[in-house]
């Protein structure tokens, strides 16, 4: 089964500890993420995420969930939450805590309700993939918007990966793709996925939402390039 991170988290959830999971991309290699990073309490958040949930208002989906803690810290605090998640292990996990609205989909097939907050947080700019899947997902997510709702997304600008030492850049031109589309393998156990993934800067995520008909608000910026935004149509 090539779900590697739903997986790690059910371990993780059944066992109270799993090993790291392994992630190598195009650009780096080696990293690891702990399977307990997706089963913290409020306190644990880094600040970008603790002023996203503070923003949340009305009805709420939270993409790409996880096993579900920020649809648990905003139950716990009274909002109507889905929780949705293209994992069918992740999203059973879910149940399992006791999160109330828990839809197993993908994003871009999923159609039936309509929100005032739409969460996609932990680089949920990643799960466009690409600049022209990320267009995609925001014209899809337009149906899903109420009128005045939001969408609070973050990411990071990773330019910095190709700093040289004299203060000039390097990207790799041999795709000529914008240097924020990556393209990740991540491993737990026998379990191997690969797939694309978007770190977008917020000026190009700007231009990018102006096109498909949304304003964009910098809320917070994050210590390491990263950034929280809201979108408004």
């Amino acid at each position: 089964m090539n779900d590697p991170i739903g997986i790690a988290i059910k371990e993780y959830f059944e066992r109270g500890k799993a090993p790291q999971i392994q992630v190598d991309s195009n650009y780096t290699e080696g990293e690891t993420i702990a399977p307990s990073y997706f089963f913290r309490n409020e306190k644990e958040l880094p600040k970008l995420e603790k002023v996203a949930l503070k923003n949340c208002k009305g009805r709420i989906l939270d993409i790409g969930a996880a096993a579900g803690c920020h649809s648990l810290i905003l139950q716990k605090k009274g909002y109507s939450v889905t929780a949705l998640e293209k994992s069918e292990i992740s999203a059973e996990v879910m149940r399992k805590q006791g999160i109330v609205k828990v839809v197993h989909a993908d994003i871009f097939e999923y159609n039936e309700k309509q929100f005032n907050t739409i969460l996609l947080l932990m680089n949920g700019s990643g799960i466009g993939g690409t600049i022209e899947g990320l267009k995609k997902l925001l014209n899809h997510l337009k149906s899903l918007l109420l009128d005045g709702g939001q969408i609070l997304i973050d990411s990071s600008d990773i330019k910095y990966l190709f700093d040289e030492e004299d203060g000039s850049h390097w990207v790799d031109l041999a795709n000529n793709n914008y240097y924020g589309e990556m393209q990740y393998k991540v491993s737990f156990r026998k379990s191997v996925a690969n797939f694309d993934w978007l770190f977008i800067d917020f000026n190009t995520l700007q231009l990018i939402a102006s096109e498909i008909g949304y304003t964009s608000t910098l809320l917070e910026k994050g210590t390491q390039n990263d950034y929280l935004a809201k979108l408004k149509l």
